[in-house]
């Protein structure tokens, strides 16, 4: 191949050019693009841009802006690859913060139920250019994919769960919005024509997509994408079951889920422990408190579905988030038979009983390996019946597998803390626990010489033979639960 004029980068043949790129990350390449003509048409070669990671909204451009300021960014790199990227992950964040009225109290806590979009002139404002714009990036990502038969994962997560008001989908609501009933049904029909041109479609992943998934649009899978499918996650806050038994049957090599817990009904545990499907590895299920009154549990899987569920698939690990229930809700779904592995508690009222914390340390002794107990709530409620029997304790001595254990919301003796940390020792590869949930026993500071924090600090580094330390800051602790819930099942399904 002749090389171009000059001296220096502009002498490299263009293949090298390309070569050379691939080492950078797709912010880089972006920016590289911007030198000159050549670089430009290198850059943006189908090679370059097989994996698209992005988020849009929140900062997840350049680290600012507005989510509507983004979409003219997100539609020149779908206008760009979207016809051609193999593996398309985005996160869409329609509203940066709270959706709440412009002279409000900023110190909301996470996922405050805000008023409806008629109660308050700024929120309706607010809530329809919020709307609007969500709908305008969903369009441009299906209108530039939809024909896309090289695509191999597809990975999507609507941060809409302030959006997500009773009745959102209604006319009544969605007349605000110019067009906005016409572009939901628009979004729906290219959904459903991406899964009918698809070929080769490996991973299908639509956590919180506000009005893109229907409980019909499975039936447009092509039949090879359904047999190439390994991973499927439907997940939404309101609809009901998103995919039928008979869409399920096809999907005969699938080894990992994720859906509600309340849709994962007894026939469908059934399906899949079928003997003529591929075992199933990995199952992650969310049960959201706030859903069951729309969403109910009876019909979901019993212990003898499970049962013949681990027959089948003898190596299947279960990952469940309880998002504000109550523990006789709990106590109702934590089957002995279920293979949990891992297991999030997150609530902004309801108490987690030291019976059920009983309960699962029993029966999942020889699973569990990651254990999350969170609480958004300024009390900090003592679980232990005294301070010498910690069900917490218990927990770590009876579950021999725990390697991550985090806890915010409740109260920690320290005397525990270090009684947890012997126990496990360096197998505990991750111990978070905020600082505001950790007390100490005035009985035994007593005895004890020098500063309480520093000798917590020091006894439990000892146990785990590493350094350790409080957590400062609560909010690293304290994420999106739905967010945390997508991402961890990414990881959790991808770890197979």
């Amino acid at each position: 191949m002749a090389l171009c004029g000059g001296v220096g980068a502009m002498a490299l043949p263009s293949e090298l050019i390309v070569h050379i790129f691939s080492f950078l990350s797709d912010r880089d390449k972006l920016r590289a693009s911007a030198v000159c003509s050549r670089w430009r048409e290198c850059l943006f070669y189908p090679a370059l841009w097989t994996e698209l990671k992005l988020r849009v909204g929140g900062g997840g451009f350049n680290g600012g802006g507005s989510c509507s300021e983004d979409t003219p960014k997100l539609e020149f790199l779908m206008r760009k690859f979207g016809s051609f990227v193999r593996e398309l992950q985005l996160e869409l964040a329609p509203v940066e913060g709270y959706l709440s009225p412009l002279n409000s109290d900023s110190s909301s806590t996470r996922m405050d139920q805000p008023p409806g979009p008629d109660n308050d002139p700024q929120l309706s404002e607010r809530w329809r250019d919020a709307m609007a714009t969500y709908l305008d990036q969903v369009l441009c990502v299906f209108t530039s994919i939809r024909n896309n038969r090289n695509l191999q994962k597809l990975s999507l997560y609507g941060d809409t769960c302030i959006l997500q008001q009773e009745g959102l989908l209604d006319t009544s609501n969605l007349h605000q919005i110019p067009q906005g009933d016409k572009k939901i049904n628009e979004i729906q029909q290219l959904f459903m024509e991406m899964l009918s041109n698809s070929r080769q479609l490996r991973w299908l992943s639509c956590s919180f997509m506000l009005g893109l998934v229907t409980p019909c649009s499975l039936a447009c899978l092509s039949n090879p994408s359904a047999e190439t499918l390994k991973h499927l996650s439907l997940l939404d806050h309101q609809l009901g079951p998103l995919i039928s038994p008979s869409e399920l049957d096809r999907l005969s090599n699938l080894n990992s889920l994720a859906l509600d817990f309340s849709d994962f009904t007894s026939e469908l545990c059934g399906l899949l422990a079928s003997p003529r499907r591929i075992p199933l590895h990995r199952l992650s299920l969310l049960l959201n408190g706030a859903a069951l009154e729309f969403k109910p549990l009876e019909g979901t899987a019993t212990e003898d579905d499970w049962k013949a569920l681990v027959r089948v698939s003898a190596n299947l690990r279960v990952y469940m988030m309880a998002l504000e229930v109550d523990s006789s809700e709990l106590l109702r779904v934590l089957k002995p038979s279920l293979p949990l592995e891992r297991l999030h508690l997150d609530s902004y009222s309801t108490l987690v009983s030291d019976a059920t914390l009983e309960l699962i340390s029993q029966q999942y002794n020889k699973t569990l390996t990651h254990f999350m107990l969170l609480r958004d709530d300024p009390d900090f409620p003592d679980l232990s019946v005294n301070r010498n029997e910690d069900p917490l304790v218990l927990l770590a001595w009876r579950c021999t597998q725990l390697a991550v254990l985090v806890i915010h919301g409740y109260t920690v003796w320290s005397h525990n803390l270090v009684a947890i940390s012997r126990l496990r020792g360096s197998s505990l590869r991750v111990l978070t626990v905020s600082e505001e949930s950790i007390d100490f026993d005035p009985d035994q500071s007593v005895c004890m010489e020098g500063d309480p924090v520093h000798n917590l600090v020091k006894e439990v580094s000892l146990g785990l033979n590493r350094v350790w330390h409080p957590c400062l800051d609560s909010s690293l602790v304290l994420s999106e639960p739905t967010q945390h819930f997508h991402r961890e099942l990414q990881a959790f399904s991808m770890g197979m």
